[in-house]
């Protein structure tokens, strides 16, 4: 009778401690099982990351994206090519620093230069660093935000600088030098001319006036207005020479070819819209710099 009241007497105890017991075992345990938990939690996330990876639906898809990409700058180089030719204008900017250099010094003094043919190879122009006849555009290019600057630069200097007037300054430079090349491809075409001169060309061969726009801007600011006379007198001297003597051989290329009497009328009329093409650089050249130099 004691030990059946002593169990049931110790019973109560026990069952009351079970729950505690369960309740500690399971809370040693669920550290264990939470971690095991999370780490079979990246498991499946890698292991589907490399199944999309291996896929080869997924492939397919890349490579079906890849070639609609090559499709796509195949055609818009086709049709970029057709307004602006592209390959085209890579040539006329195949330049060094030695060709710019020889350029420059032949813009400025061209009076000792004899030979001014451009070489060809394979009935084709060699690149401009390798002829320093060859026409360009990265000088015409440089030489006209050039002009720009050294303008804002003069008009700082006279107190005259704005914004607004140095825009109207870069667009009036720009109308004209769009006009210049109009009236030559006009005045070719009403001639008659059959040459390999190309718009290209008579942009590079328009802006190379720039160069000495720029020499004369700045023998004023140095010197006053007599040095920015003497310099652009010299300069526009220059480049009279250089455009006859570089657009002979292009625009009277034909009659030469074909043996033709050089006081023939038709080519005399050659020689007029020549030499009237290098006098209008001079012309250019003061009416867009004299305002510049007080």
């Amino acid at each position: 009778c004691d030990f059946k009241s002593n169990v049931r007497m110790r019973n109560p105890a026990m069952d009351s401690s079970e729950p505690g017991q369960l309740f500690d075992d399971t809370s040693t345990s669920a550290g264990p099982q939470g971690a095991g938990h999370s780490g079979l939690d990246k498991g499946p996330v890698a292991y589907t990351g490399q199944t999309v990876l291996s896929d080869p639906m997924s492939n397919l898809a890349m490579a079906y994206g890849s070639s609609l990409a090559s499709q796509g700058k195949e055609m818009m180089d086709k049709n970029l090519d057709r307004f602006i030719p592209v390959s085209k204008l890579k040539y006329y900017f195949a330049v060094d620093t030695l060709y710019v250099g020889k350029k420059l010094g032949l813009l400025v003094f061209p009076y000792m230069h004899e030979n001014w043919e451009v070489c060809y190879q394979q009935d084709t122009p060699v690149a401009p660093r390798f002829d320093v006849n060859a026409p360009d555009l990265y000088i015409p290019a440089m030489a006209f935000i050039t002009y720009i600057l050294v303008a804002g630069l003069a008009l700082g200097t006279q107190n005259r600088f704005s914004p607004e007037f140095l825009g109207m300054q870069a667009s009036s430079a720009l109308v004209w030098l769009i006009i210049e090349v109009l009236a030559v491809l006009l005045s070719l075409y009403l001639v008659t001319v059959n040459t390999d001169l190309t718009t290209i060309d008579l942009v590079a061969f328009s802006g190379y006036k720039y160069v000495g726009m720029i020499v004369g801007v700045l023998a004023g600011l140095l010197f006053g207005k007599t040095g920015y006379y003497l310099a652009l007198l010299w300069c526009c001297a220059s480049i009279f020479v250089f455009m006859i003597r570089t657009l002979r051989l292009k625009i009277l290329s034909e009659a030469a070819a074909e043996g033709m009497i050089v006081r023939g009328a038709k080519n005399q009329l050659r020689m007029y819209l020549t030499m009237a093409i290098a006098a209008a650089q001079p012309v250019f050249m003061y009416w867009l710099t004299f305002h510049l130099v007080r």
